[in-house]
């Protein structure tokens, strides 16, 4: 059994995947994908996002604002608690901060965290962190708003060894996306290989960060198989022991049977 802990569903360009979902979702299922988190990026998609996971049993919602998302409805703890009180919602996000694609004064990005960290604490879900070239200020402002409390997961992670160690000393789980595959990631690789099994996950983040070897096609949750086989030739185990593992820590997280 294989998880995809996040993915987009509501923005793949199906015209490249089959012509529509249901293609989609079974080139999942025939790769072993039982589950997939469909992650919030606006509140305008949320919706979408929604509809996804009610419709198919096997996909579940998040519900948040990324953070190079400024020309959008700004939401506070309390719309994102009211929104997050369906049952196909378990995570809160994706939030945090990223200050690569964004420049300028940026409060605005840790104003907008805060609230997502308040929100995940007041309805106990799990929260979904991205964070680029903000390592300090992201763990800052999760220890402050005392995140620890809810659990989360740092996504896609593309970090340094101690943002790794950092966060794991919070609880934290580190998921690994198709960036980990790729020939030029040898200090992520190096990650990779020592984050403790019982704290790791897997994505794919589709559609983007197609694995290797399908570089230049178009990303899909049936790829977070690649993930898988490459973790375990980093950390020298079987593909099924990361799957297992990487599934169970799924269920353990995001608090789901």
């Amino acid at each position: 059994m294989l998880i995809d802990s996040h993915c987009h569903l509501d923005r793949l360009d199906l015209d490249k995947l089959g012509g529509n979902l249901d293609s989609v979702l079974l080139n999942a299922k025939e790769q072993g994908v039982s589950h997939m988190l469909c992650v919030s990026i606006t509140l305008e998609d949320f919706p979408q996002v929604l509809k996804l996971a009610q419709r198919y049993p096997q996909v579940y919602a998040s519900v948040g604002v990324h953070p190079n998302e400024p020309d959008c409805r700004e939401p506070d703890a309390e719309m994102l608690v009211e929104l997050a009180a369906d049952p196909n919602i378990i995570a809160i996000g994706e939030t945090g901060l990223d200050y690569f694609r964004s420049d300028g004064d940026l409060e605005w990005q840790r104003q907008r965290f805060r609230q997502h960290i308040r929100a995940a604490r007041q309805c106990g879900k799990p929260l979904i962190i991205h964070t680029r070239e903000a390592e300090q200020d992201t763990l800052a402002i999760m220890r402050e708003e005392q995140a620890s409390r809810v659990g989360a997961v740092m996504h896609c992670f593309t970090g340094s060894q101690a943002m790794a160690e950092a966060a794991l000393a919070e609880g934290f789980y580190i998921s690994f996306s198709g960036i980990v595959t790729f020939n030029n990631a040898r200090d992520l690789q190096a990650v990779a290989a020592l984050v403790p099994a019982d704290r790791l996950l897997i994505e794919t983040d589709s559609p983007y960060l197609t694995p290797v070897p399908l570089r230049g096609k178009a990303n899909q949750p049936a790829n977070v198989r690649l993930v898988a086989e490459k973790l375990a030739s980093l950390r020298n185990v079987s593909p099924e022991s990361i799957m297992e593992q990487t599934s169970a820590n799924f269920f353990n997280l995001f608090n789901v049977a």
